[in-house]
């Protein structure tokens, strides 16, 4: 969604500039709060126009399950104020891409059919950062239906050796 992305980009790089000496405190309270914002019900709840923009922010900072720093809660303020809550998940988006493009690293999500421990991931991580031949974050998500092995995701790079991904190319080749 373009127009979501366009909207969120000057709150992102607000938000990066002022910032920019705890960038990885204010990426924590911001995924945080753009998993709020992610919430449906609260979205129609803030379009409500019986709702004031106080009461959603006092919503949105009672669910938050940690205390937020001042600046997170003047950041949530001007985007309620402003109407822009449903972008909050672009804008923590673009701000790891922000802070990636800083340190030159990537983003990096590895699925996996059962959970990795901590000692295969890092070697896990480590090839993979050989890889693709750069710093990755890496982070860890179940999917029971790959059946075995992992799908690795970096940025719109792809990397499928699960089992399900093999049994879909026997199939083609089957079936061709």
């Amino acid at each position: 969604m373009a127009e979501s992305a366009t909207i969120a980009r000057p709150y992102a790089d607000a938000l990066f500039k002022t910032a920019s000496s705890g960038l990885s405190a204010a990426a924590v309270w911001l995924d945080e709060l753009a998993a709020i914002a992610g919430n449906q019900q609260l979205l129609q709840y803030a379009d409500n126009p019986k709702v004031t923009s106080e009461q959603v922010f006092t919503v949105v900072v009672s669910v938050a399950k940690s205390s937020l720093p001042d600046a997170a809660k003047n950041f949530l303020r001007t985007v309620i104020e402003n109407g822009r809550l449903a972008v909050l998940p672009d804008v923590a988006s673009q701000f790891r891409a922000l802070m990636n493009a800083q340190g030159g690293t990537s983003d990096a999500v590895v699925y996996s059919a059962f959970p990795i421990d901590a000692l295969a991931l890092a070697d896990v991580s480590a090839a993979l950062e050989k890889r693709f031949g750069r710093k990755l974050n890496v982070s860890v998500q179940l999917e029971p239906a790959l059946i075995g092995g992992i799908r690795v995701v970096v940025g719109d790079e792809v990397l499928d050796t699960s089992v399900k991904a093999r049994l879909e190319q026997m199939k083609v080749a089957l079936t061709a």
